[in-house]
């Protein structure tokens, strides 16, 4: 079921994003169709973007992460950080076991009381090169169980599509 599927949605993507930058207003409509795809929440996906300056990660979704702040590239312990820095796909199917911060995870993006993320799968977002985003789907549950199925190497290859379709749209915001 995989790969067509997300051939789709990576076309139905780059054709959103077609020569526009990414806002909020956009990036809420793509993660949409992320989430659709890997069968999560929307708050699920979040897509950040590089700083200007290179020296943070922006998120443009969730909106409300936004409004709490950057990922500072010198965080020594941020899968973010880690994926724009090493430019390398990553899943973690126990991701309350890795040392992370959870400065974020303690917002409520939502009327219910946010659940820790318990399986995660980011990639880079490259143009030309260099990391110009991050896009990460979590599955949140008060239990790895409960959070729904491991992420494998198929969902890192599917985001990677989408990341690609995404890369023009982040370098121009």
């Amino acid at each position: 079921m995989g790969a067509p599927l997300t051939v789709g949605v990576a076309r139905v993507i780059a054709e959103m994003v077609k020569d526009k930058p990414l806002d909020t207003a956009l990036g809420n409509q793509v993660a949409g169709a992320i989430a659709k795809n890997f069968k999560v929440k929307p708050d699920e996906v979040a897509i950040l973007k590089m700083a200007p300056t290179g020296k943070q990660l922006e998120f443009i979704v969730p909106e409300k992460l936004g409004k709490v702040g950057t990922i500072p590239m010198t965080s020594t312990n941020a899968l973010a950080v880690r994926t724009a820095r090493d430019r390398k796909a990553e899943f973690i199917n126990n991701f309350t076991a890795a040392t992370h911060p959870t400065v974020f995870e303690a917002v409520k993006l939502s009327k219910e009381a946010g659940d820790p993320i318990q399986k995660i799968v980011s990639v880079p977002v490259l143009a030309e090169g260099k990391t110009v985003g991050i896009l990460q789907v979590s599955r949140k549950g008060k239990t790895t169980q409960a959070a729904g199925p491991d992420f494998a190497a198929k969902d890192v290859e599917e985001l990677n599509q989408i990341a690609t379709a995404l890369s023009k749209s982040l370098q121009a915001g």
